[in-house]
C-alpha cells in the first residue's frame, strides 16, 4: 500500500482471539484509569501476536482518544511489518526512516513508525517535531536503545512491548522505566489451544568451558567461533541433523560468520542443500535467500543474529540452536521462529547444541514474568553455571562404540566413587584414573588378537577418556583446560604403553 493513501475504510480489520481481546481490555483499563505520563509493560510469547493487538490498541486509542500514536521498533524489518499489520487495522500510517529528513505532512497520518536511532537523529538537529502524540508504543521493549527518546515523550502514556520483560542490560532493569507488567498467556496455554505448535526437543551435551564472557554478558563471538568451527563440533551438528531433522525447514542459528559459512560448507560436502545468511548478504542477496528458503520444503538456512526478529516463515519445522547463548530472550527468539502453526504442522523441532536449554529451562517451562520484572537480579544469579550443566553430562558410550567390544559386559565405571574409596584409604588420588585405564586395557585386550587391534580400539574410547577425565577434575576441584587436556594425552600416552607391555606378555 502506498504510505500517503489512506487505508480503505471498507476493508475487514482483523478479528482478535480470545486471549488477545482480555489482554487489549486490560491495556485500556490502564490507559483509562491511569495518569497520561504512567509507563506500561506487556508480556507475550513470541508467535502470540503481539503486533496485532498493539495495532488494534491503536486503532481505538485514535478513534477514542482523538490523538496520535508513535511505534518505536530497533530494526528497519520491524517497521515494515509493523506499518503492513496496521494498513490492516485501517491505521493510516507513515514510516519514519533514514530517507526521512522532515515531516510536513504529518497531519495527513494519525500514526508514526519510527526507526529509534532515526527518530533520535531527527528531534535532535530540529529537524522534526511530533504534535498531539498521546501514545507511544515500544516495540521489542527489553532493549535499552529506546530509553534515550523517552525524555522527548515524557508527558505520553508508553507502552512497552516484549516476549521476554528481562533487560539486555542487567545493569539497566526494565521495573525502573516501567510501572508495571501484565503478563499475557503463557506458552503452554498458546500451545493447548492450538496458538503455537508443539515443541520436540533434543539436547546434546557440549563442553563450554573454552568460551569466554564479552562486555556485553553473552559469550563473545571469537570463543565460540573456535569451538563450534572445530571438526567434532561439525560432527556432532551433522549427526544431529540427520537424527533429528533429515527432509525438514531448518533455520540453524550460530554465533559468528565464519561458523555459519563452515556450517555450510559441512552440510554441502554431506550432499544437503543450504544456504548461508548474514548481515553482510544485500538486500537483494536476503531477498533471493528467503525466497528459496520459503519455497523448498526441504531447505536448510545457517544464519548469523539476522533472523531473530522481523522474520516470520511459519513453515520452518526444526530449529537448531548451534550456539551457546546467557541471553533469555535470544533464546526465547531463536526458538520462536519455528513455534508458529502452519498448514498441518502442529508440531516443530528444537535440537540444542549449546546446553541452552539445562541453562534456561524447556521453552515451554513456565516461568514468573512478574519475579524477573521486579527482581531480575535474582532471577540471573539463579541462571544455571556451565559448570555445574557439565558436573550433570551423562556420558553413555555409543552402541556403535559398545558392538565393537563384543566380549566386555560392564561397561560402567564410577569415577566419583572409586575417588572417596581411594582418599578414605589415604591413598594418591591419581590412582583412581590407575584404575580406570586398567578397566580400558581390559577392554581392549579381552576383544583384540594382537596390539594393532588393542591400539584401533583404544582410539575408539576417546570420548569415554574425555569423560572420565572430566568428572575426576571436578572431584580434585582442578577444572582448568590445560590440566585436563594434560591428564588426556597423558592418559591416552600411558594406555598405548600398557597395552604394548600386555602383548609383549603374551607374546613371550
Amino acid at each position: 500500500m502506498n504510505k500517503f493513501m489512506a487505508p480503505d475504510p471498507q476493508a475487514k480489520i482483523k478479528t482478535l482471539y480470545g486471549y488477545q481481546k482480555r489482554d487489549l481490555s486490560e491495556i485500556f483499563d490502564r490507559i483509562d484509569d491511569q495518569p497520561d505520563d504512567y509507563k506500561l509493560l506487556y508480556q507475550l510469547p513470541t508467535g502470540g501476536g503481539k503486533t496485532v493487538v498493539f495495532s488494534e490498541i491503536v486503532r481505538r486509542y485514535i478513534q477514542q482518544k482523538n490523538k496520535k500514536v508513535v511505534i518505536l521498533t530497533h530494526r528497519i524489518e520491524l517497521c515494515k511489518q509493523t506499518s503492513r499489520v496496521l494498513d490492516t487495522f485501517n491505521v493510516k500510517n507513515k514510516i519514519i526512516n533514514s530517507k526521512v529528513k522532515e515531516l510536513d505532512d504529518q497531519k495527513e497520518f494519525q500514526c508514526f513508525v519510527a526507526m529509534v536511532e532515526t527518530l533520535n537523529n531527527r528531534i535532535q538537529d530540529d529537524k522534526l517535531k511530533l504534535e498531539d502524540v498521546g501514545l507511544v508504543i515500544v516495540d521489542e521493549a527489553h532493549y535499552n536503545s529506546f530509553r534515550k527518546l523517552f525524555k522527548y515523550f515524557e508527558h505520553c502514556f508508553m507502552l512497552g512491548v516484549t516476549a521476554t520483560p528481562l533487560s539486555s542490560n542487567f545493569k539497566l532493569p526494565m521495573k525502573d522505566n516501567y510501572d508495571e507488567l501484565i503478563v499475557g498467556d503463557s506458552i503452554t496455554s498458546l500451545v493447548e489451544n492450538g496458538f503455537l505448535a508443539r515443541a520436540v526437543t533434543h539436547t546434546y551435551d557440549v563442553g563450554l568451558s573454552g568460551l569466554t564472557i564479552g562486555m556485553n554478558g553473552d559469550y563473545t563471538v571469537k570463543s565460540s567461533e573456535k569451538l563450534y568451527t572445530d571438526q567434532s563440533m561439525q560432527d556432532k551438528l551433522m549427526q544431529a541433523y540427520f537424527d533429528t531433522s533429515k527432509g525438514k525447514k531448518t533455520l540453524i542459528f550460530n554465533n559468528g560468520i565464519r561458523t555459519s559459512i563452515e556450517v555450510e560448507d559441512t552440510f554441502r560436502r554431506a550432499g544437503v542443500e543450504i544456504r548461508h545468511l548474514d548481515n553482510t548478504n544485500s538486500k537483494e542477496e536476503r531477498k533471493e535467500i528467503l525466497r528459496w528458503f520459503k519455497k523448498k520444503p526441504d531447505a536448510v538456512l545457517t544464519s548469523v543474529s539476522i533472523l531473530t526478529t522481523g522474520f516470520d516463515e511459519p513453515s520452518v519445522e526444526s530449529i537448531i540452536l548451534n550456539r551457546a547463548t546467557k541471553s533469555l530472550t535470544l533464546y526465547y527468539q531463536m526458538i520462536g521462529r519455528g513455534s508458529r502453526i502452519f498448514k498441518d504442522k502442529d508440531e516443530f523441532q528444537i535440537i540444542d547444541m549449546g546446553n541452552n536449554v539445562a541453562r534456561f529451562g524447556l521453552w515451554n517451562e513456565p516461568v514468573d514474568w512478574q519475579q524477573v520484572f521486579r527482581s531480575p537480579d535474582f532471577y540471573v544469579e539463579n541462571i544455571v553455571s556451565d559448570e555445574e550443566i557439565e558436573r550433570n553430562f551423562v556420558y553413555k558410550l555409543p552402541d556403535s562404540v559398545k558392538a565393537e567390544f563384543p566380549k566386555t559386559k560392564d561397561f560402567a565405571f564410577d569415577i566419583r566413587g572409586s575417588y572417596k574409596r581411594i582418599t578414605k584409604e589415604n591413598r594418591k588420588s591419581k590412582e583412581v584414573l590407575d584404575e580406570s585405564m586398567a578397566q580400558h586395557v581390559q577392554w581392549c585386550v579381552e576383544n583384540s588378537e594382537d596390539v594393532f587391534d588393542a591400539r584401533i580400539l583404544a582410539k575408539l574410547l576417546k570420548d569415554d577418556i574425555k569423560d572420565r577425565i572430566r568428572r575426576y577434575s571436578y572431584c580434585i576441584i582442578n577444572n582448568t583446560n590445560n590440566y585436563k587436556d594434560w591428564l588426556e594425552e597423558d592418559y591416552y600416552r600411558r594406555l598405548r604403553i600398557a597395552l604394548q607391555q600386555e602383548f609383549a606378555g603374551v607374546e613371550s
